[in-house]
């Protein structure tokens, strides 16, 4: 049996270098090479898993097919691979702490001493190689390359019983099975426009006192390095200098893996781990093309996402990778318009009216409307008056998980004229609840109690946007993450007065997606599609919301009615068009659905630091 090879990515000097988009690439290159990649993330906070923190703490909390709630990272590998992880890729202290005193309570170390060494650390590394093995890009038999991202920077307490077990651990899986590389930064001071090693070297240095040595450098810097700072980087850090390898600004992310392949960064890492000749060229032609298309969009497209944690859009990392995938397939230039949700409301406008001007003439002038999901009642009064505005005025509209929901009570009151409509979340006594907590749900227990995870969605109605959109499928598999859902026992007054109820689970009694048939595009989900959107593969509905935004939605429809026919498998086709992962089945005229994804404002340069 081949012996499974460990790529660790560490990062040094400050947070945010960008070691999640180092290690995304660095696998996405190794999986162009022909080779099998999966990837781990380290977390050495105390919290078993990221779904009780707040979006401002750690950004967003990305959901897996399992249910699992975890570190954003996850997202990445997963877009960049394309691949679908488990909960546990996802370590955390809380996890491994748990574990071993899940142990210890059993009497499996009956009569030692439990400690961090040997106890800690070899849960961890029996955790990395068991997780590993397991296969997720949908083949057979383990991948061959297992990338690990150790969050935090080297130097972190939280970090040291992990940084011990790595030790540990490249002895014991042998050399040639592990390369560890360095994600450090060389700063250039402005005042004399020098590049500076000394952060690199005392970073290495320091790493190396824990017993953890590099074999390449990665170095976040302003520009390329020059070869002398190179000579004196290898000089001082004893790696070679065709080890050391510069990931310096660039117009979009997605040339970073192109960088890493000019640099030779493929063979360096084959050659440690004793790949070289078994592995082919790099095979990157379609996403070169992906990166130069991205460099190349100008014509904008303004979308408004109202929301409760817009001041970090790392809180709602996969809605703009989704919404970015789907612009470029549009050949559009994402402008995502932050419009805080409170600031949208009447107390506002007596409070901070330059705030509420502000904030309605972002909305006002944005082609199309997300809300996405959030808890908690800040801002919802807000979001329901942006649902207004887009219903009222025929603004393309996507609602997500919460946002759906302030789109049903938003119809409630203005259309049924229930004032008083709402959900039991934000008001318990409400004598008219359109929103209700989930009876299976618990109110005691916050973490993994929620309904969460790949849940089934049955359409409901042949002749909607977003049958046709799913490329006429009978049902689809999404990622769920929600504690309330519709009232069932209004559903019937809310039908009879316009809402079409178009998706729900396999009981009929839980809504999953609405529609309002005479709008342009008013959708609404209980379930989170962003978490599968993929460059090249854009998810349904927000292709639907940019290709309504810039007025190609029935280009879109069009090209998807056209598509060839083709036997469906399984019986989940209501009639035999060509099924995608997420539902995308064509390229209709004048769209590319071939596409990258950026960043924010249209094209994410990589010059400030953090997460991509």
């Amino acid at each position: 049996m081949k012996k499974m090879k460990y790529v660790l990515v560490t990062g040094g000097v400050v947070s945010g270098l960008g070691k999640g988009v180092t290690a995304s690439s660095i696998g996405l290159l190794l999986k162009a090479c022909g080779l099998r990649v999966t990837s781990i993330k380290i977390d050495p906070y105390l919290n078993s898993d990221a779904g009780t923190m707040s979006p401002f703490e750690h950004g967003e909390v990305f959901v897996l097919d399992d249910g699992g709630e975890v570190d954003l990272d996850l997202g990445n590998y997963e877009r960049f691979l394309d691949v679908k992880l488990t909960r546990d890729n996802n370590i955390t202290t809380g996890k491994i702490y748990q574990f071993v005193l899940e142990k210890e309570r059993r009497g499996d170390y009956l009569g030692k001493t439990v400690q961090v060494v040997p106890h800690i650390t070899d849960a961890i590394q029996e955790w990395i190689e068991r997780v590993a093995m397991i296969p997720v890009d949908g083949k057979e038999g383990p991948a061959d390359v297992c990338v690990i991202e150790l969050g935090g920077t080297i130097g972190d307490i939280e970090s040291m019983p992990f940084i011990e077990a790595l030790g540990q651990f490249s002895c014991r899986v042998g050399a040639g099975n592990f390369c560890l590389i360095h994600v450090s930064l060389v700063p250039v001071i402005n005042v004399v426009g020098e590049q500076k090693t000394k952060p690199t070297q005392h970073s290495v240095r320091g790493m190396r006192g824990l017993g953890l040595t590099p074999n390449i450098l990665a170095c976040r810097s302003t520009m390329a390095l020059d070869d002398n700072v190179k000579e004196k980087l290898s000089q001082f850090c004893h790696v070679s200098a065709e080890n050391i390898i510069t990931l310096y600004d660039v117009p979009n992310i997605w040339h970073i893996p192109l960088l890493l392949r000019d640099q030779k960064a493929h063979e360096a890492i084959f050659k440690v781990l004793n790949l070289l000749g078994t592995a082919k060229e790099p095979s990157l032609k379609e996403w070169t093309t992906r990166a130069e298309i991205c460099d190349m969009l100008h014509e904008p497209v303004r979308i408004a996402i109202v929301g409760k944690y817009t001041g970090l859009s790392d809180s709602y990392l996969s809605v703009l990778k989704a919404l970015l995938h789907a612009s470029v397939g549009c050949r559009k230039k994402l402008v995502v318009d932050w419009v805080p949700a409170s600031d949208l409301e009447d107390i506002t406008e007596i409070e901070n009216l330059e705030a509420y001007k502000a904030a309605w003439k972002l909305l006002k002038s944005a082609d199309g409307v997300l809300v996405p999901g959030g808890f908690g009642d800040r801002g919802v009064e807000g979001k329901i008056l942006a649902a207004k505005y887009a219903r009222e005025n025929r603004i393309p509209f996507l609602g997500i998980c919460l946002g759906m929901q302030i789109a049903v009570i938003e119809f409630a009151r203005s259309v049924l004229g229930l004032k008083d409509a709402n959900s039991t979340e934000f008001d318990p006594n409400t004598r008219n609840p359109c929103v209700i907590f989930m009876p299976e749900g618990s109110r005691t227990h916050m973490g993994g109690t929620m309904r969460l995870g790949s849940r089934r969605t049955y359409f409901q109605v042949m002749e909607c946007k977003s049958v046709k959109l799913y490329g006429n499928r009978r049902f689809i598999d999404e990622r769920h993450r929600h504690r309330y859902e519709v009232n069932p026992e209004m559903v019937v007054r809310l039908e009879n007065a316009g809402i079409s109820f178009t998706g729900k689970d396999e009981t009929g009694r839980r809504m999953e997606i609405i529609e309002l048939h005479d709008h342009p595009y008013y959708i609404g989900v209980q379930f989170h599609p962003e978490f599968k959107s993929r460059p090249g593969k854009p998810s349904a509905l927000f292709l639907g919301l940019v290709a309504a935004a810039c007025r190609q939605l029935d280009a879109v429809l069009q090209g998807l009615e056209s598509r060839e026919k083709v036997n469906c498998e399984i019986g989940n086709c209501l009639s035999n068009k060509i099924v995608y992962q997420n539902g995308y089945a064509t390229k209709p005229a004048n769209i590319i659905t071939d596409a990258k994804y950026s960043y924010c404002n249209g094209v994410h340069s990589w010059v400030s630091f953090g997460h991509i």
